[in-house]
């Protein structure tokens, strides 16, 4: 069905491109004077500015959530939103929402946005290019005159790289096990929550219905080398990876290195082992962009001398289809049950947290981004996040969209994140157009 979905979203995108082309020659001339352009210098130079604050001797950016490095940035941004004249507030879930309003008080909101937390040692441009992407769109409207007809909000979302916690909240999706759980600054997530000018008691009050936002839009790096290996500035992105977790524990039989012969041996580690490349043989034996890690390992009581009798490993799988999720994840356990009788151990699953559903972008999203880039003479490349975003949230309550710019040689999470300046001015250009676009839609 999904697949079904995107052939159909491809034929509107390429009907737009067509209907583009056959009215080039009149459109082109007319709208000539009517395309509106972002201040890529400013654009960038914000992203410098803002990199400085938990900057490391790497070049790279340490701005964990809810840390006073997280603090001083949502400063920051709050002051050039007043400079674009939003009228900033912030919610019970401590994200931060910058309003500009619209012709028609009816209309619900636009939305654009994306964080200001990085992962430890991280970058600049992850989140943050995002954010300032937006603003930057909504502070040329202001220097135009632009008046949209819906309110345009710029959001910046608490806690992303922790677990989607403030767009989580947008959804009701926060439970009290997730904000007693700590944070990278220290912090409980709730305590976080407070410590940011939040109110973890109040959550309720940060909820959106289904239908209260008209549709949200995000720009991003793309994380990955697709776009950059082929010279493609702009990313129209299909939709969002669902991930699912588990803890696997391997129970075999402790005993001594020395005395044990190797054919009654019941080692956790050798059946662990097996089981890793057995995760890389299924998840790769069927066509398909699906992906699966074992990214922990942890043997017990690991001593040299000791053949291990227990391993704990964890197993991810994510795919855009969550039938294929749950299929890769059946094959797995089988595998682990052949493993296990031939090596006198046992498997066992426990599901972890961090599972987040596929988000499929919206089609008619799909194709106002399509065609800014176009008009714009931008080309563009379909395909999948294989990385959680807030978007993931914002497409339970709006028709959602992502737009992503190349990162250089596919770096992310990393001090070495690069994107050039002109493509995230052409990735915020694209997102003022599309905005603009749907406004009028």
């Amino acid at each position: 069905m999904e697949k079904f979905a995107r052939r159909v979203v491809a034929g509107i995108v390429s009907c737009a491109f067509a209907a583009a082309a056959a009215d080039s020659d009149v459109r082109g001339r007319r709208a000539e004077g009517e395309i509106l352009r972002v201040d890529g210098d400013r654009l960038n130079r914000r992203v410098a500015e803002l990199a400085e604050i938990g900057r490391t001797a790497e070049g790279g950016v340490h701005r964990p959530a809810f840390s006073g490095e997280d603090l001083k940035a949502r400063e920051k941004v709050i002051a050039w939103m007043n400079e674009a004249g939003l009228e900033v507030r912030i919610d019970a879930a401590a994200n931060i929402i910058g309003r500009r309003e619209g012709s028609d008080p009816r209309q619900p909101p636009l939305v654009a946005g994306s964080h200001l937390d990085t992962v430890p040692q991280g970058g600049r441009y992850d989140g943050a290019a995002g954010v300032l992407a937006a603003l930057e769109c909504v502070q040329v409207m202001k220097d135009t005159g632009r008046l949209t007809r819906h309110p345009v909000e710029v959001v910046v979302f608490a806690d992303e790289e922790g677990g989607t916690v403030g767009s989580s909240a947008w959804v009701g999706d926060l439970t009290a096990e997730a904000l007693d759980a700590p944070s990278l600054s220290g912090k409980s997530v709730r305590e976080g929550i407070a410590y940011l000018g939040g109110n973890p008691s109040r959550l309720p009050e940060a909820v959106r219905r289904p239908g209260s936002v008209a549709a949200y839009l995000e720009l991003h790096i793309e994380q990955g080398g697709l776009l950059a290996s082929k010279g493609i500035p702009i990313g129209l992105v299909e939709g969002i990876v669902g991930i699912r977790r588990w803890t696997v524990v391997v129970e075999g039989s402790a005993n001594h290195a020395g005395t044990t012969p190797m054919n009654i041996r019941r080692d956790a580690l050798v059946a662990a082992s097996r089981f890793i490349l057995d995760v890389r043989r299924v998840v790769t034996s069927t066509p398909g962009r699906q992906v699966g890690t074992v990214g922990q390992i942890r043997v017990e009581p690991g001593a040299p001398n000791v053949i291990p009798g227990r391993a704990v490993l964890t197993l991810e799988l994510r795919d855009l289809e969550e039938p294929t999720i749950q299929r890769l994840f059946e094959m797995v356990r089988q595998a682990a049950r052949g493993i296990g009788d031939e090596t006198g151990t046992a498997f066992s699953f426990t599901p972890l947290g961090g599972a987040a559903r596929p988000a499929i972008m919206d089609p008619r999203i799909r194709e106002a981004i399509a065609a800014a880039a176009e008009r714009l003479g931008f080309p563009v490349m379909s395909l999948p996040s294989g990385a959680g975003h807030d978007a993931q949230n914002a497409a339970r309550l709006a028709p959602a969209g992502m737009i992503f710019i190349p990162s250089r040689d596919g770096i992310s999470h990393s001090p070495r994140e690069f994107s050039e300046p002109a493509h995230l001015a052409a990735g915020a250009d694209v997102l003022l157009a599309a905005l603009l676009d749907l406004d009028a839609r």
